[in-house]
């Protein structure tokens, strides 16, 4: 079967590339070929044999004196161009989609339907709905829901994205404007959702349901590590204030007798500094975080907007990590409460503080968290049955076109 996966993002940048990269690596382990369509970019890992790729475009970068910027992010006439090229040469049986809006921008979808390949389009966040993508305003820590109905005017009078009147304005025209004739709808064959909770809001906002499959995300590993843990509660991930670490570090800091250690980047960084027990190590990759991840007594996912499917709670959980997160969005599919791991009310740096008191404290509980969280992470997260259901998924709609 031949393979076409797009996304902006060709180098490693976050959870989406992860999934991108590690699942075409299994499709093509099983036989499968795959080649990869988003922006030009000298990090770039992954490609097509064409080279052809849509300039590289920097939405945080766009203001007044870039006019035609906006039009570019809305509908890009290069990126429908190159793929029309490539659908022709590579000649793919099914097109599957992950992030490509601001960037490649759902204009490929035009494109894609004059050839009949089915479309397939991962939810990595709530970019149908949204204009901002994450149901949450980042200026005022506020998870917000105003633009159900297609009432996109709240995102420019709340200024959702990056708390910039332009921007919203640009990702409001962009959200009304596809929904408005029902690119979505009409050219997108079905959508695959990695938490109940994401599929209840598509459905919510008016998503048909039975065009929509949930599947958790998955993990590689499937070889127990014999971590030996260490004196050390952890955090890594994005350095980010949605991600709930405000209330971190004022839990952390009602709790001087813990050691805590944080693993990331982002703006941030510079209020984990300073903190007498917060040891800020930076970004970490490869075995460098897979063995402080797996040595952790355990790591917190304190999140104030709505999770999706978070990748460090899987990543956690595959080492053997149990972790406390807070009650929001997709993470207590996640998380069994008391099971696995604990659960706590988001925002409460109280209730966090008593969780993480109580696990540090219970040495044998943290043991037992362990054993279930690997056999879980096993059983039921792996790569090969992800991919059962995925190849049953694309083999239905290639029979259907």
């Amino acid at each position: 079967m031949n393979i076409l996966m797009v996304n902006k993002f060709l180098y490693p940048k976050g959870g989406t590339e992860t999934y991108c990269f590690e699942l075409a690596d299994y499709f093509k382990q099983m036989g499968h070929s795959v080649q990869f369509f988003g922006m030009a970019h000298e990090n770039n890992i992954v490609g097509n044999d064409m080279d052809l790729y849509v300039s590289n475009v920097d939405f945080k970068d766009i203001n007044i004196k870039k006019i035609f910027y906006p039009l570019r992010i809305i509908y890009s006439f290069e990126a429908k161009r190159k793929i029309g090229k490539l659908i022709k040469k590579y000649k793919p049986d099914i097109i599957h989609l992950n992030n490509i809006n601001f960037q490649i921008t759902p204009s490929i979808l035009y494109e894609i339907k004059k050839h009949k390949i089915p479309v397939v389009m991962t939810l990595h966040d709530f970019q149908l709905v949204c204009p901002n993508h994450m149901l949450f305003i980042e200026h005022r820590l506020e998870v917000c829901e105003r633009c159900k109905g297609g009432k996109y005017i709240n995102c420019i009078r709340n200024k959702c994205l990056h708390n910039s009147r332009i921007k919203s304005i640009v990702a409001a025209a962009e959200s009304w404007l596809y929904n408005k004739f029902g690119t979505y709808r009409k050219y997108i064959d079905h959508f695959i959702s990695p938490s109940i909770f994401l599929k209840n809001k598509m459905i919510e906002f008016g998503i048909d349901k039975n065009r929509i499959t949930q599947m958790h995300n998955f993990i590689t590993s499937s070889e127990k590590n014999n971590f030996v843990k260490k004196d050390y509660v952890l955090y890594f991930g994005r350095l980010s204030r949605q991600k709930g670490l405000k209330t971190f570090i004022d839990a952390c800091k009602l709790l001087p007798g813990i050691r805590f250690v944080v693993a990331g980047a982002g703006e941030m960084e510079e209020e984990f500094r300073g903190i007498d027990n917060i040891d800020f190590v930076g970004f970490k990759t490869g075995d460098e975080l897979k063995t402080l991840v797996g040595e952790a007594l355990f790591s917190i996912c304190p999140s104030e907007c709505y999770e999706n499917c978070s990748m460090s709670i899987l990543e956690s959980q595959m080492y053997g990590t149990p972790v406390i997160g807070a009650n929001i969005g997709g993470i207590p599919e996640l998380i069994n409460n008391n099971v696995d791991g604990l659960l706590f009310k988001p925002g409460d740096k109280y209730d966090l503080a008593e969780k993480i008191e109580y696990l540090y404290m219970d040495k044998n509980k943290i043991n037992e968290f362990s054993e279930k969280c690997f056999s879980k992470a096993i059983n039921e997260f792996s790569l090969e049955t992800y991919y059962s259901k995925l190849i049953k998924l694309y083999d239905s709609l290639i029979r259907t076109k």
